[in-house]
């Protein structure tokens, strides 16, 4: 709104800039290279971006905002990519309004990609960085071109090149307490929880001296911690952040850690163990024996590796959600794990008399498993919906992969009942008031569920579900399609009115077999169409200037157009025009041009979106709203621009009274 604001004062005082000064830029890009020995340069492109700005990763999960990426002009061309391209650590949040973790930059962004040069007649790269910065009410897409000179056997650096810090993961708390959760489920494992008494009981019966009995004790409990978080390290250093991001979103890891969920679920309902060879847990006891801190050290790794068959599967899980993030969450989610596990331990041997009010182990310990493996597969699943999304296989649309969520929690009701019983269960005596409550929750849980079938949206668990469209008896959509039906059928028995004229003089929407309108709205994706179809109707045209990546747009959209007023207004009053400007289809050869503002051919929807945006309306932000007489044409439109336009802005009162004056104004024009 400032930016508008600024505009007209300066139009108005004779000092209007060129249109490319008023486009918003929040990232300052350098470019440079290294000469790496054989061919091979690393390529680095580093932007400085200005406070309060975001621009997101190019490993952005599928489903999330737009991905920052890379296009080398000469790539297979004599330039050969090696590996994929890394980046420094960005910070990590889920967002509700894609259902997805969502990593962005703040600060600073640095992008390095090596290549090998295979044409020793090349000179420089060449190629363009494209991106998406979003602010508070306002997301902006870019590109920008870059030329990087080879100059063989220098470092061609760029200013300001000190290696970049690595920006805090603001997931990585949440992270360490579920990890710490997991814990906490692991002590109370039938392999872990006897053991509680035994060892502490051992520390202080094993030695005169209670204060030296204490400290081995202690020594042993941070031992626990020690080994499971050395563990977390191995693997954070050993993935390293290029195998994580192809562990988040290729196919193949997906449907492999599906498979061992499936495993681990098997072995907590009694199929199997998982169990470590024998000699390994008979060399680790033998050293234990041995006494002193060095004793109190193999006597925790034995405790690792006997309890092995009952934790394996929860350190499992929790491995595998910390390799799906970055390189720091299997070090973070190890240490939350193995500090909830090792507590007991030291908390008892400092207070021994305490053991008494442990509860007796017994059957109970056994149906905490099995409670585990219900979730395990419930989560499991959650990895097959996305090797089902990314090859399109229609195995999990949303209903199925529902129905499987309430059979699961059903079962896993009626086995706390007593209505179920595993291998390894004792009888069910009488239900304790602790699993009365378990019992409503998992019930609540399941009813909470049913309605997704017929597609309620089931926000709470957005980041676990399939995508919205995919569900076949959406209630919604059907009740949609009736309405459009009873729509035609007035127009062929002779009705006249809007729905007529719709017919009669408005075409079908280009572009519609793969973009779409929120909540039911018809409208169209071609300015031309658009306008055509406004003319027709004698309505004004409502503008929406968005992107598949934007998340502003999808909150606008959710929280505002869905208001009822709102929502009648759209659907009646205005012809709707959805422009995408991030998206990535080619236009037929014959509809190239080149622009007038930057100079550069336009060969896909979103470029020429995007170009038309700035050449008309001075601004490259999305959400931004116009509303346009539909007087308007090619040339010449701030004109026809009824209000002043708007973006980001949740006030649903506000954005009322936009379209209503909006309204008002189109009919004193045309009265």
């Amino acid at each position: 709104m400032k930016k508008r604001v600024f505009v007209l004062f300066c139009f108005l005082i004779g000092c209007f800039f060129s249109l490319k000064s008023q486009v918003t830029n929040p990232a300052q890009w350098t470019f440079s290279q290294k000469d790496l020995g054989n061919g091979e340069y690393e390529l680095v492109l580093k932007a400085e971006l200005e406070p309060g700005w975001t621009v997101y990763s190019m490993y952005t999960p599928e489903g999330g905002p737009m991905a920052t990426t890379v296009a080398l002009e000469q790539a297979g061309k004599g330039i050969e990519l090696l590996g994929k391209a890394e980046e420094n650590e960005p910070h990590k949040k889920y967002d509700d309004i894609f259902g997805v973790d969502v990593w962005y930059f703040s600060g600073e962004v640095v992008i390095r990609q090596r290549v090998k040069v295979t044409d020793d007649a090349l000179t420089s790269v060449k190629g363009t960085v494209e991106y998406q910065g979003c602010q508070e009410g306002i997301c902006v897409m870019f590109d920008q071109e870059f030329d990087i000179p080879l100059d063989k056997g220098q470092v061609k650096e760029a200013k300001n090149s000190a290696a970049p810090e690595n920006p805090k993961d603001e997931s990585l708390w949440l992270f360490f307490w579920i990890a710490f959760a997991g814990g906490l489920a692991a002590v109370v494992m039938p392999c872990v929880f006897p053991m509680i008494p035994m060892t502490v009981s051992f520390f202080m019966h094993g030695d005169a001296n209670k204060a030296k009995a204490k400290a081995k004790a202690l020594f042993f409990a941070f031992s626990i911690i020690a080994i499971y978080t050395v563990l977390g390290l191995v693997i954070s250093v050993a993935l390293g952040p290029d195998f994580v991001n192809w562990l988040s979103t290729n196919w193949l890891p997906n449907l492999f850690f599906f498979v061992i969920f499936m495993i681990f679920a098997a072995s907590f309902f009694g199929a199997f163990e998982i169990v470590l060879p024998s000699w390994l847990v008979n060399k680790s006891d033998r050293q234990a024996d041995k006494g002193g801190y060095l004793g109190a050290f193999f006597m925790a790794f034995t405790l690792v590796l006997v309890s092995f068959s009952c934790t394996a599967p929860i350190v499992g899980t929790v491995l595998v959600e910390a390799a799906r993030g970055s390189v720091l969450r299997p070090v973070v989610g190890m240490l939350g794990f193995s500090l909830a596990v090792a507590l007991p331990f030291g908390f008892f041997a400092f207070f021994p008399s305490r053991l008494g009010n442990l509860p007796k182990s017994g059957g109970w310990l056994n149906s905490v498993k099995v409670v585990l493996g219900f979730i395990e597969i419930a989560l499991g699943f959650k990895f097959l919906m996305v090797a089902d999304q990314t090859y399109h296989w229609g195995l999990l649309d949303r209903e199925v992969y529902i129905a499987i969520w309430g059979a699961v929690f059903t079962l896993q009701g009626l086995y706390l009942m007593g209505k179920l019983k595993f291998k390894n269960d004792s009888d069910l005596q009488y239900i304790s008031v602790p699993r009365l409550a378990f019992i409503i929750a998992t019930f609540a849980f399941v009813i909470y569920l049913i309605p997704g079938m017929f597609g309620a949206p089931l926000k709470a668990l957005a980041g676990y579900l399939p995508p919205q469209e995919t569900i076949d008896f959406d209630i919604n959509r059907i009740v949609r399609d009736q309405a459009k039906e009873i729509i035609k059928r007035g127009v062929t028995a002779g009705n006249t009115g809007t729905a007529a004229v719709v017919q009669a003089d408005c075409e079908p929407a280009k572009y519609a077999d793969f973009l779409h309108l929120p909540h039911g709205i018809e409208g169209y994706f071609d300015y031309w169409q658009a306008l055509k179809c406004a003319k027709a109707q004698n309505k004004p045209l409502f503008i929406d200037f968005t992107g598949h990546g934007c998340v502003n747009c999808r909150e606008m959209e959710q929280s505002v157009w869905s208001d009822p007023r709102i929502l009648d207004m759209l659907k009646n009053d205005y012809v709707v025009l959805a422009l995408y400007v991030d998206d990535k289809k080619t236009l037929p050869e014959e509809e190239w041009y080149v622009s007038d503002y930057d100079g550069k051919q336009k060969k896909t929807l979103g470029k020429k979106n995007a170009d038309f945006q700035i050449k008309h309306f001075h601004s490259n932000a999305q959400p931004n709203y116009i509303l346009l007489d539909s007087g308007a044409g090619e040339t010449g439109l701030e004109k026809f621009v009824l209000m002043p336009a708007r973006g980001h802005d949740l006030n649903r009162d506000a954005f009322y009274e936009f379209l209503k004056k909006g309204l008002e104004e189109f009919k004193k024009r045309n009265s």
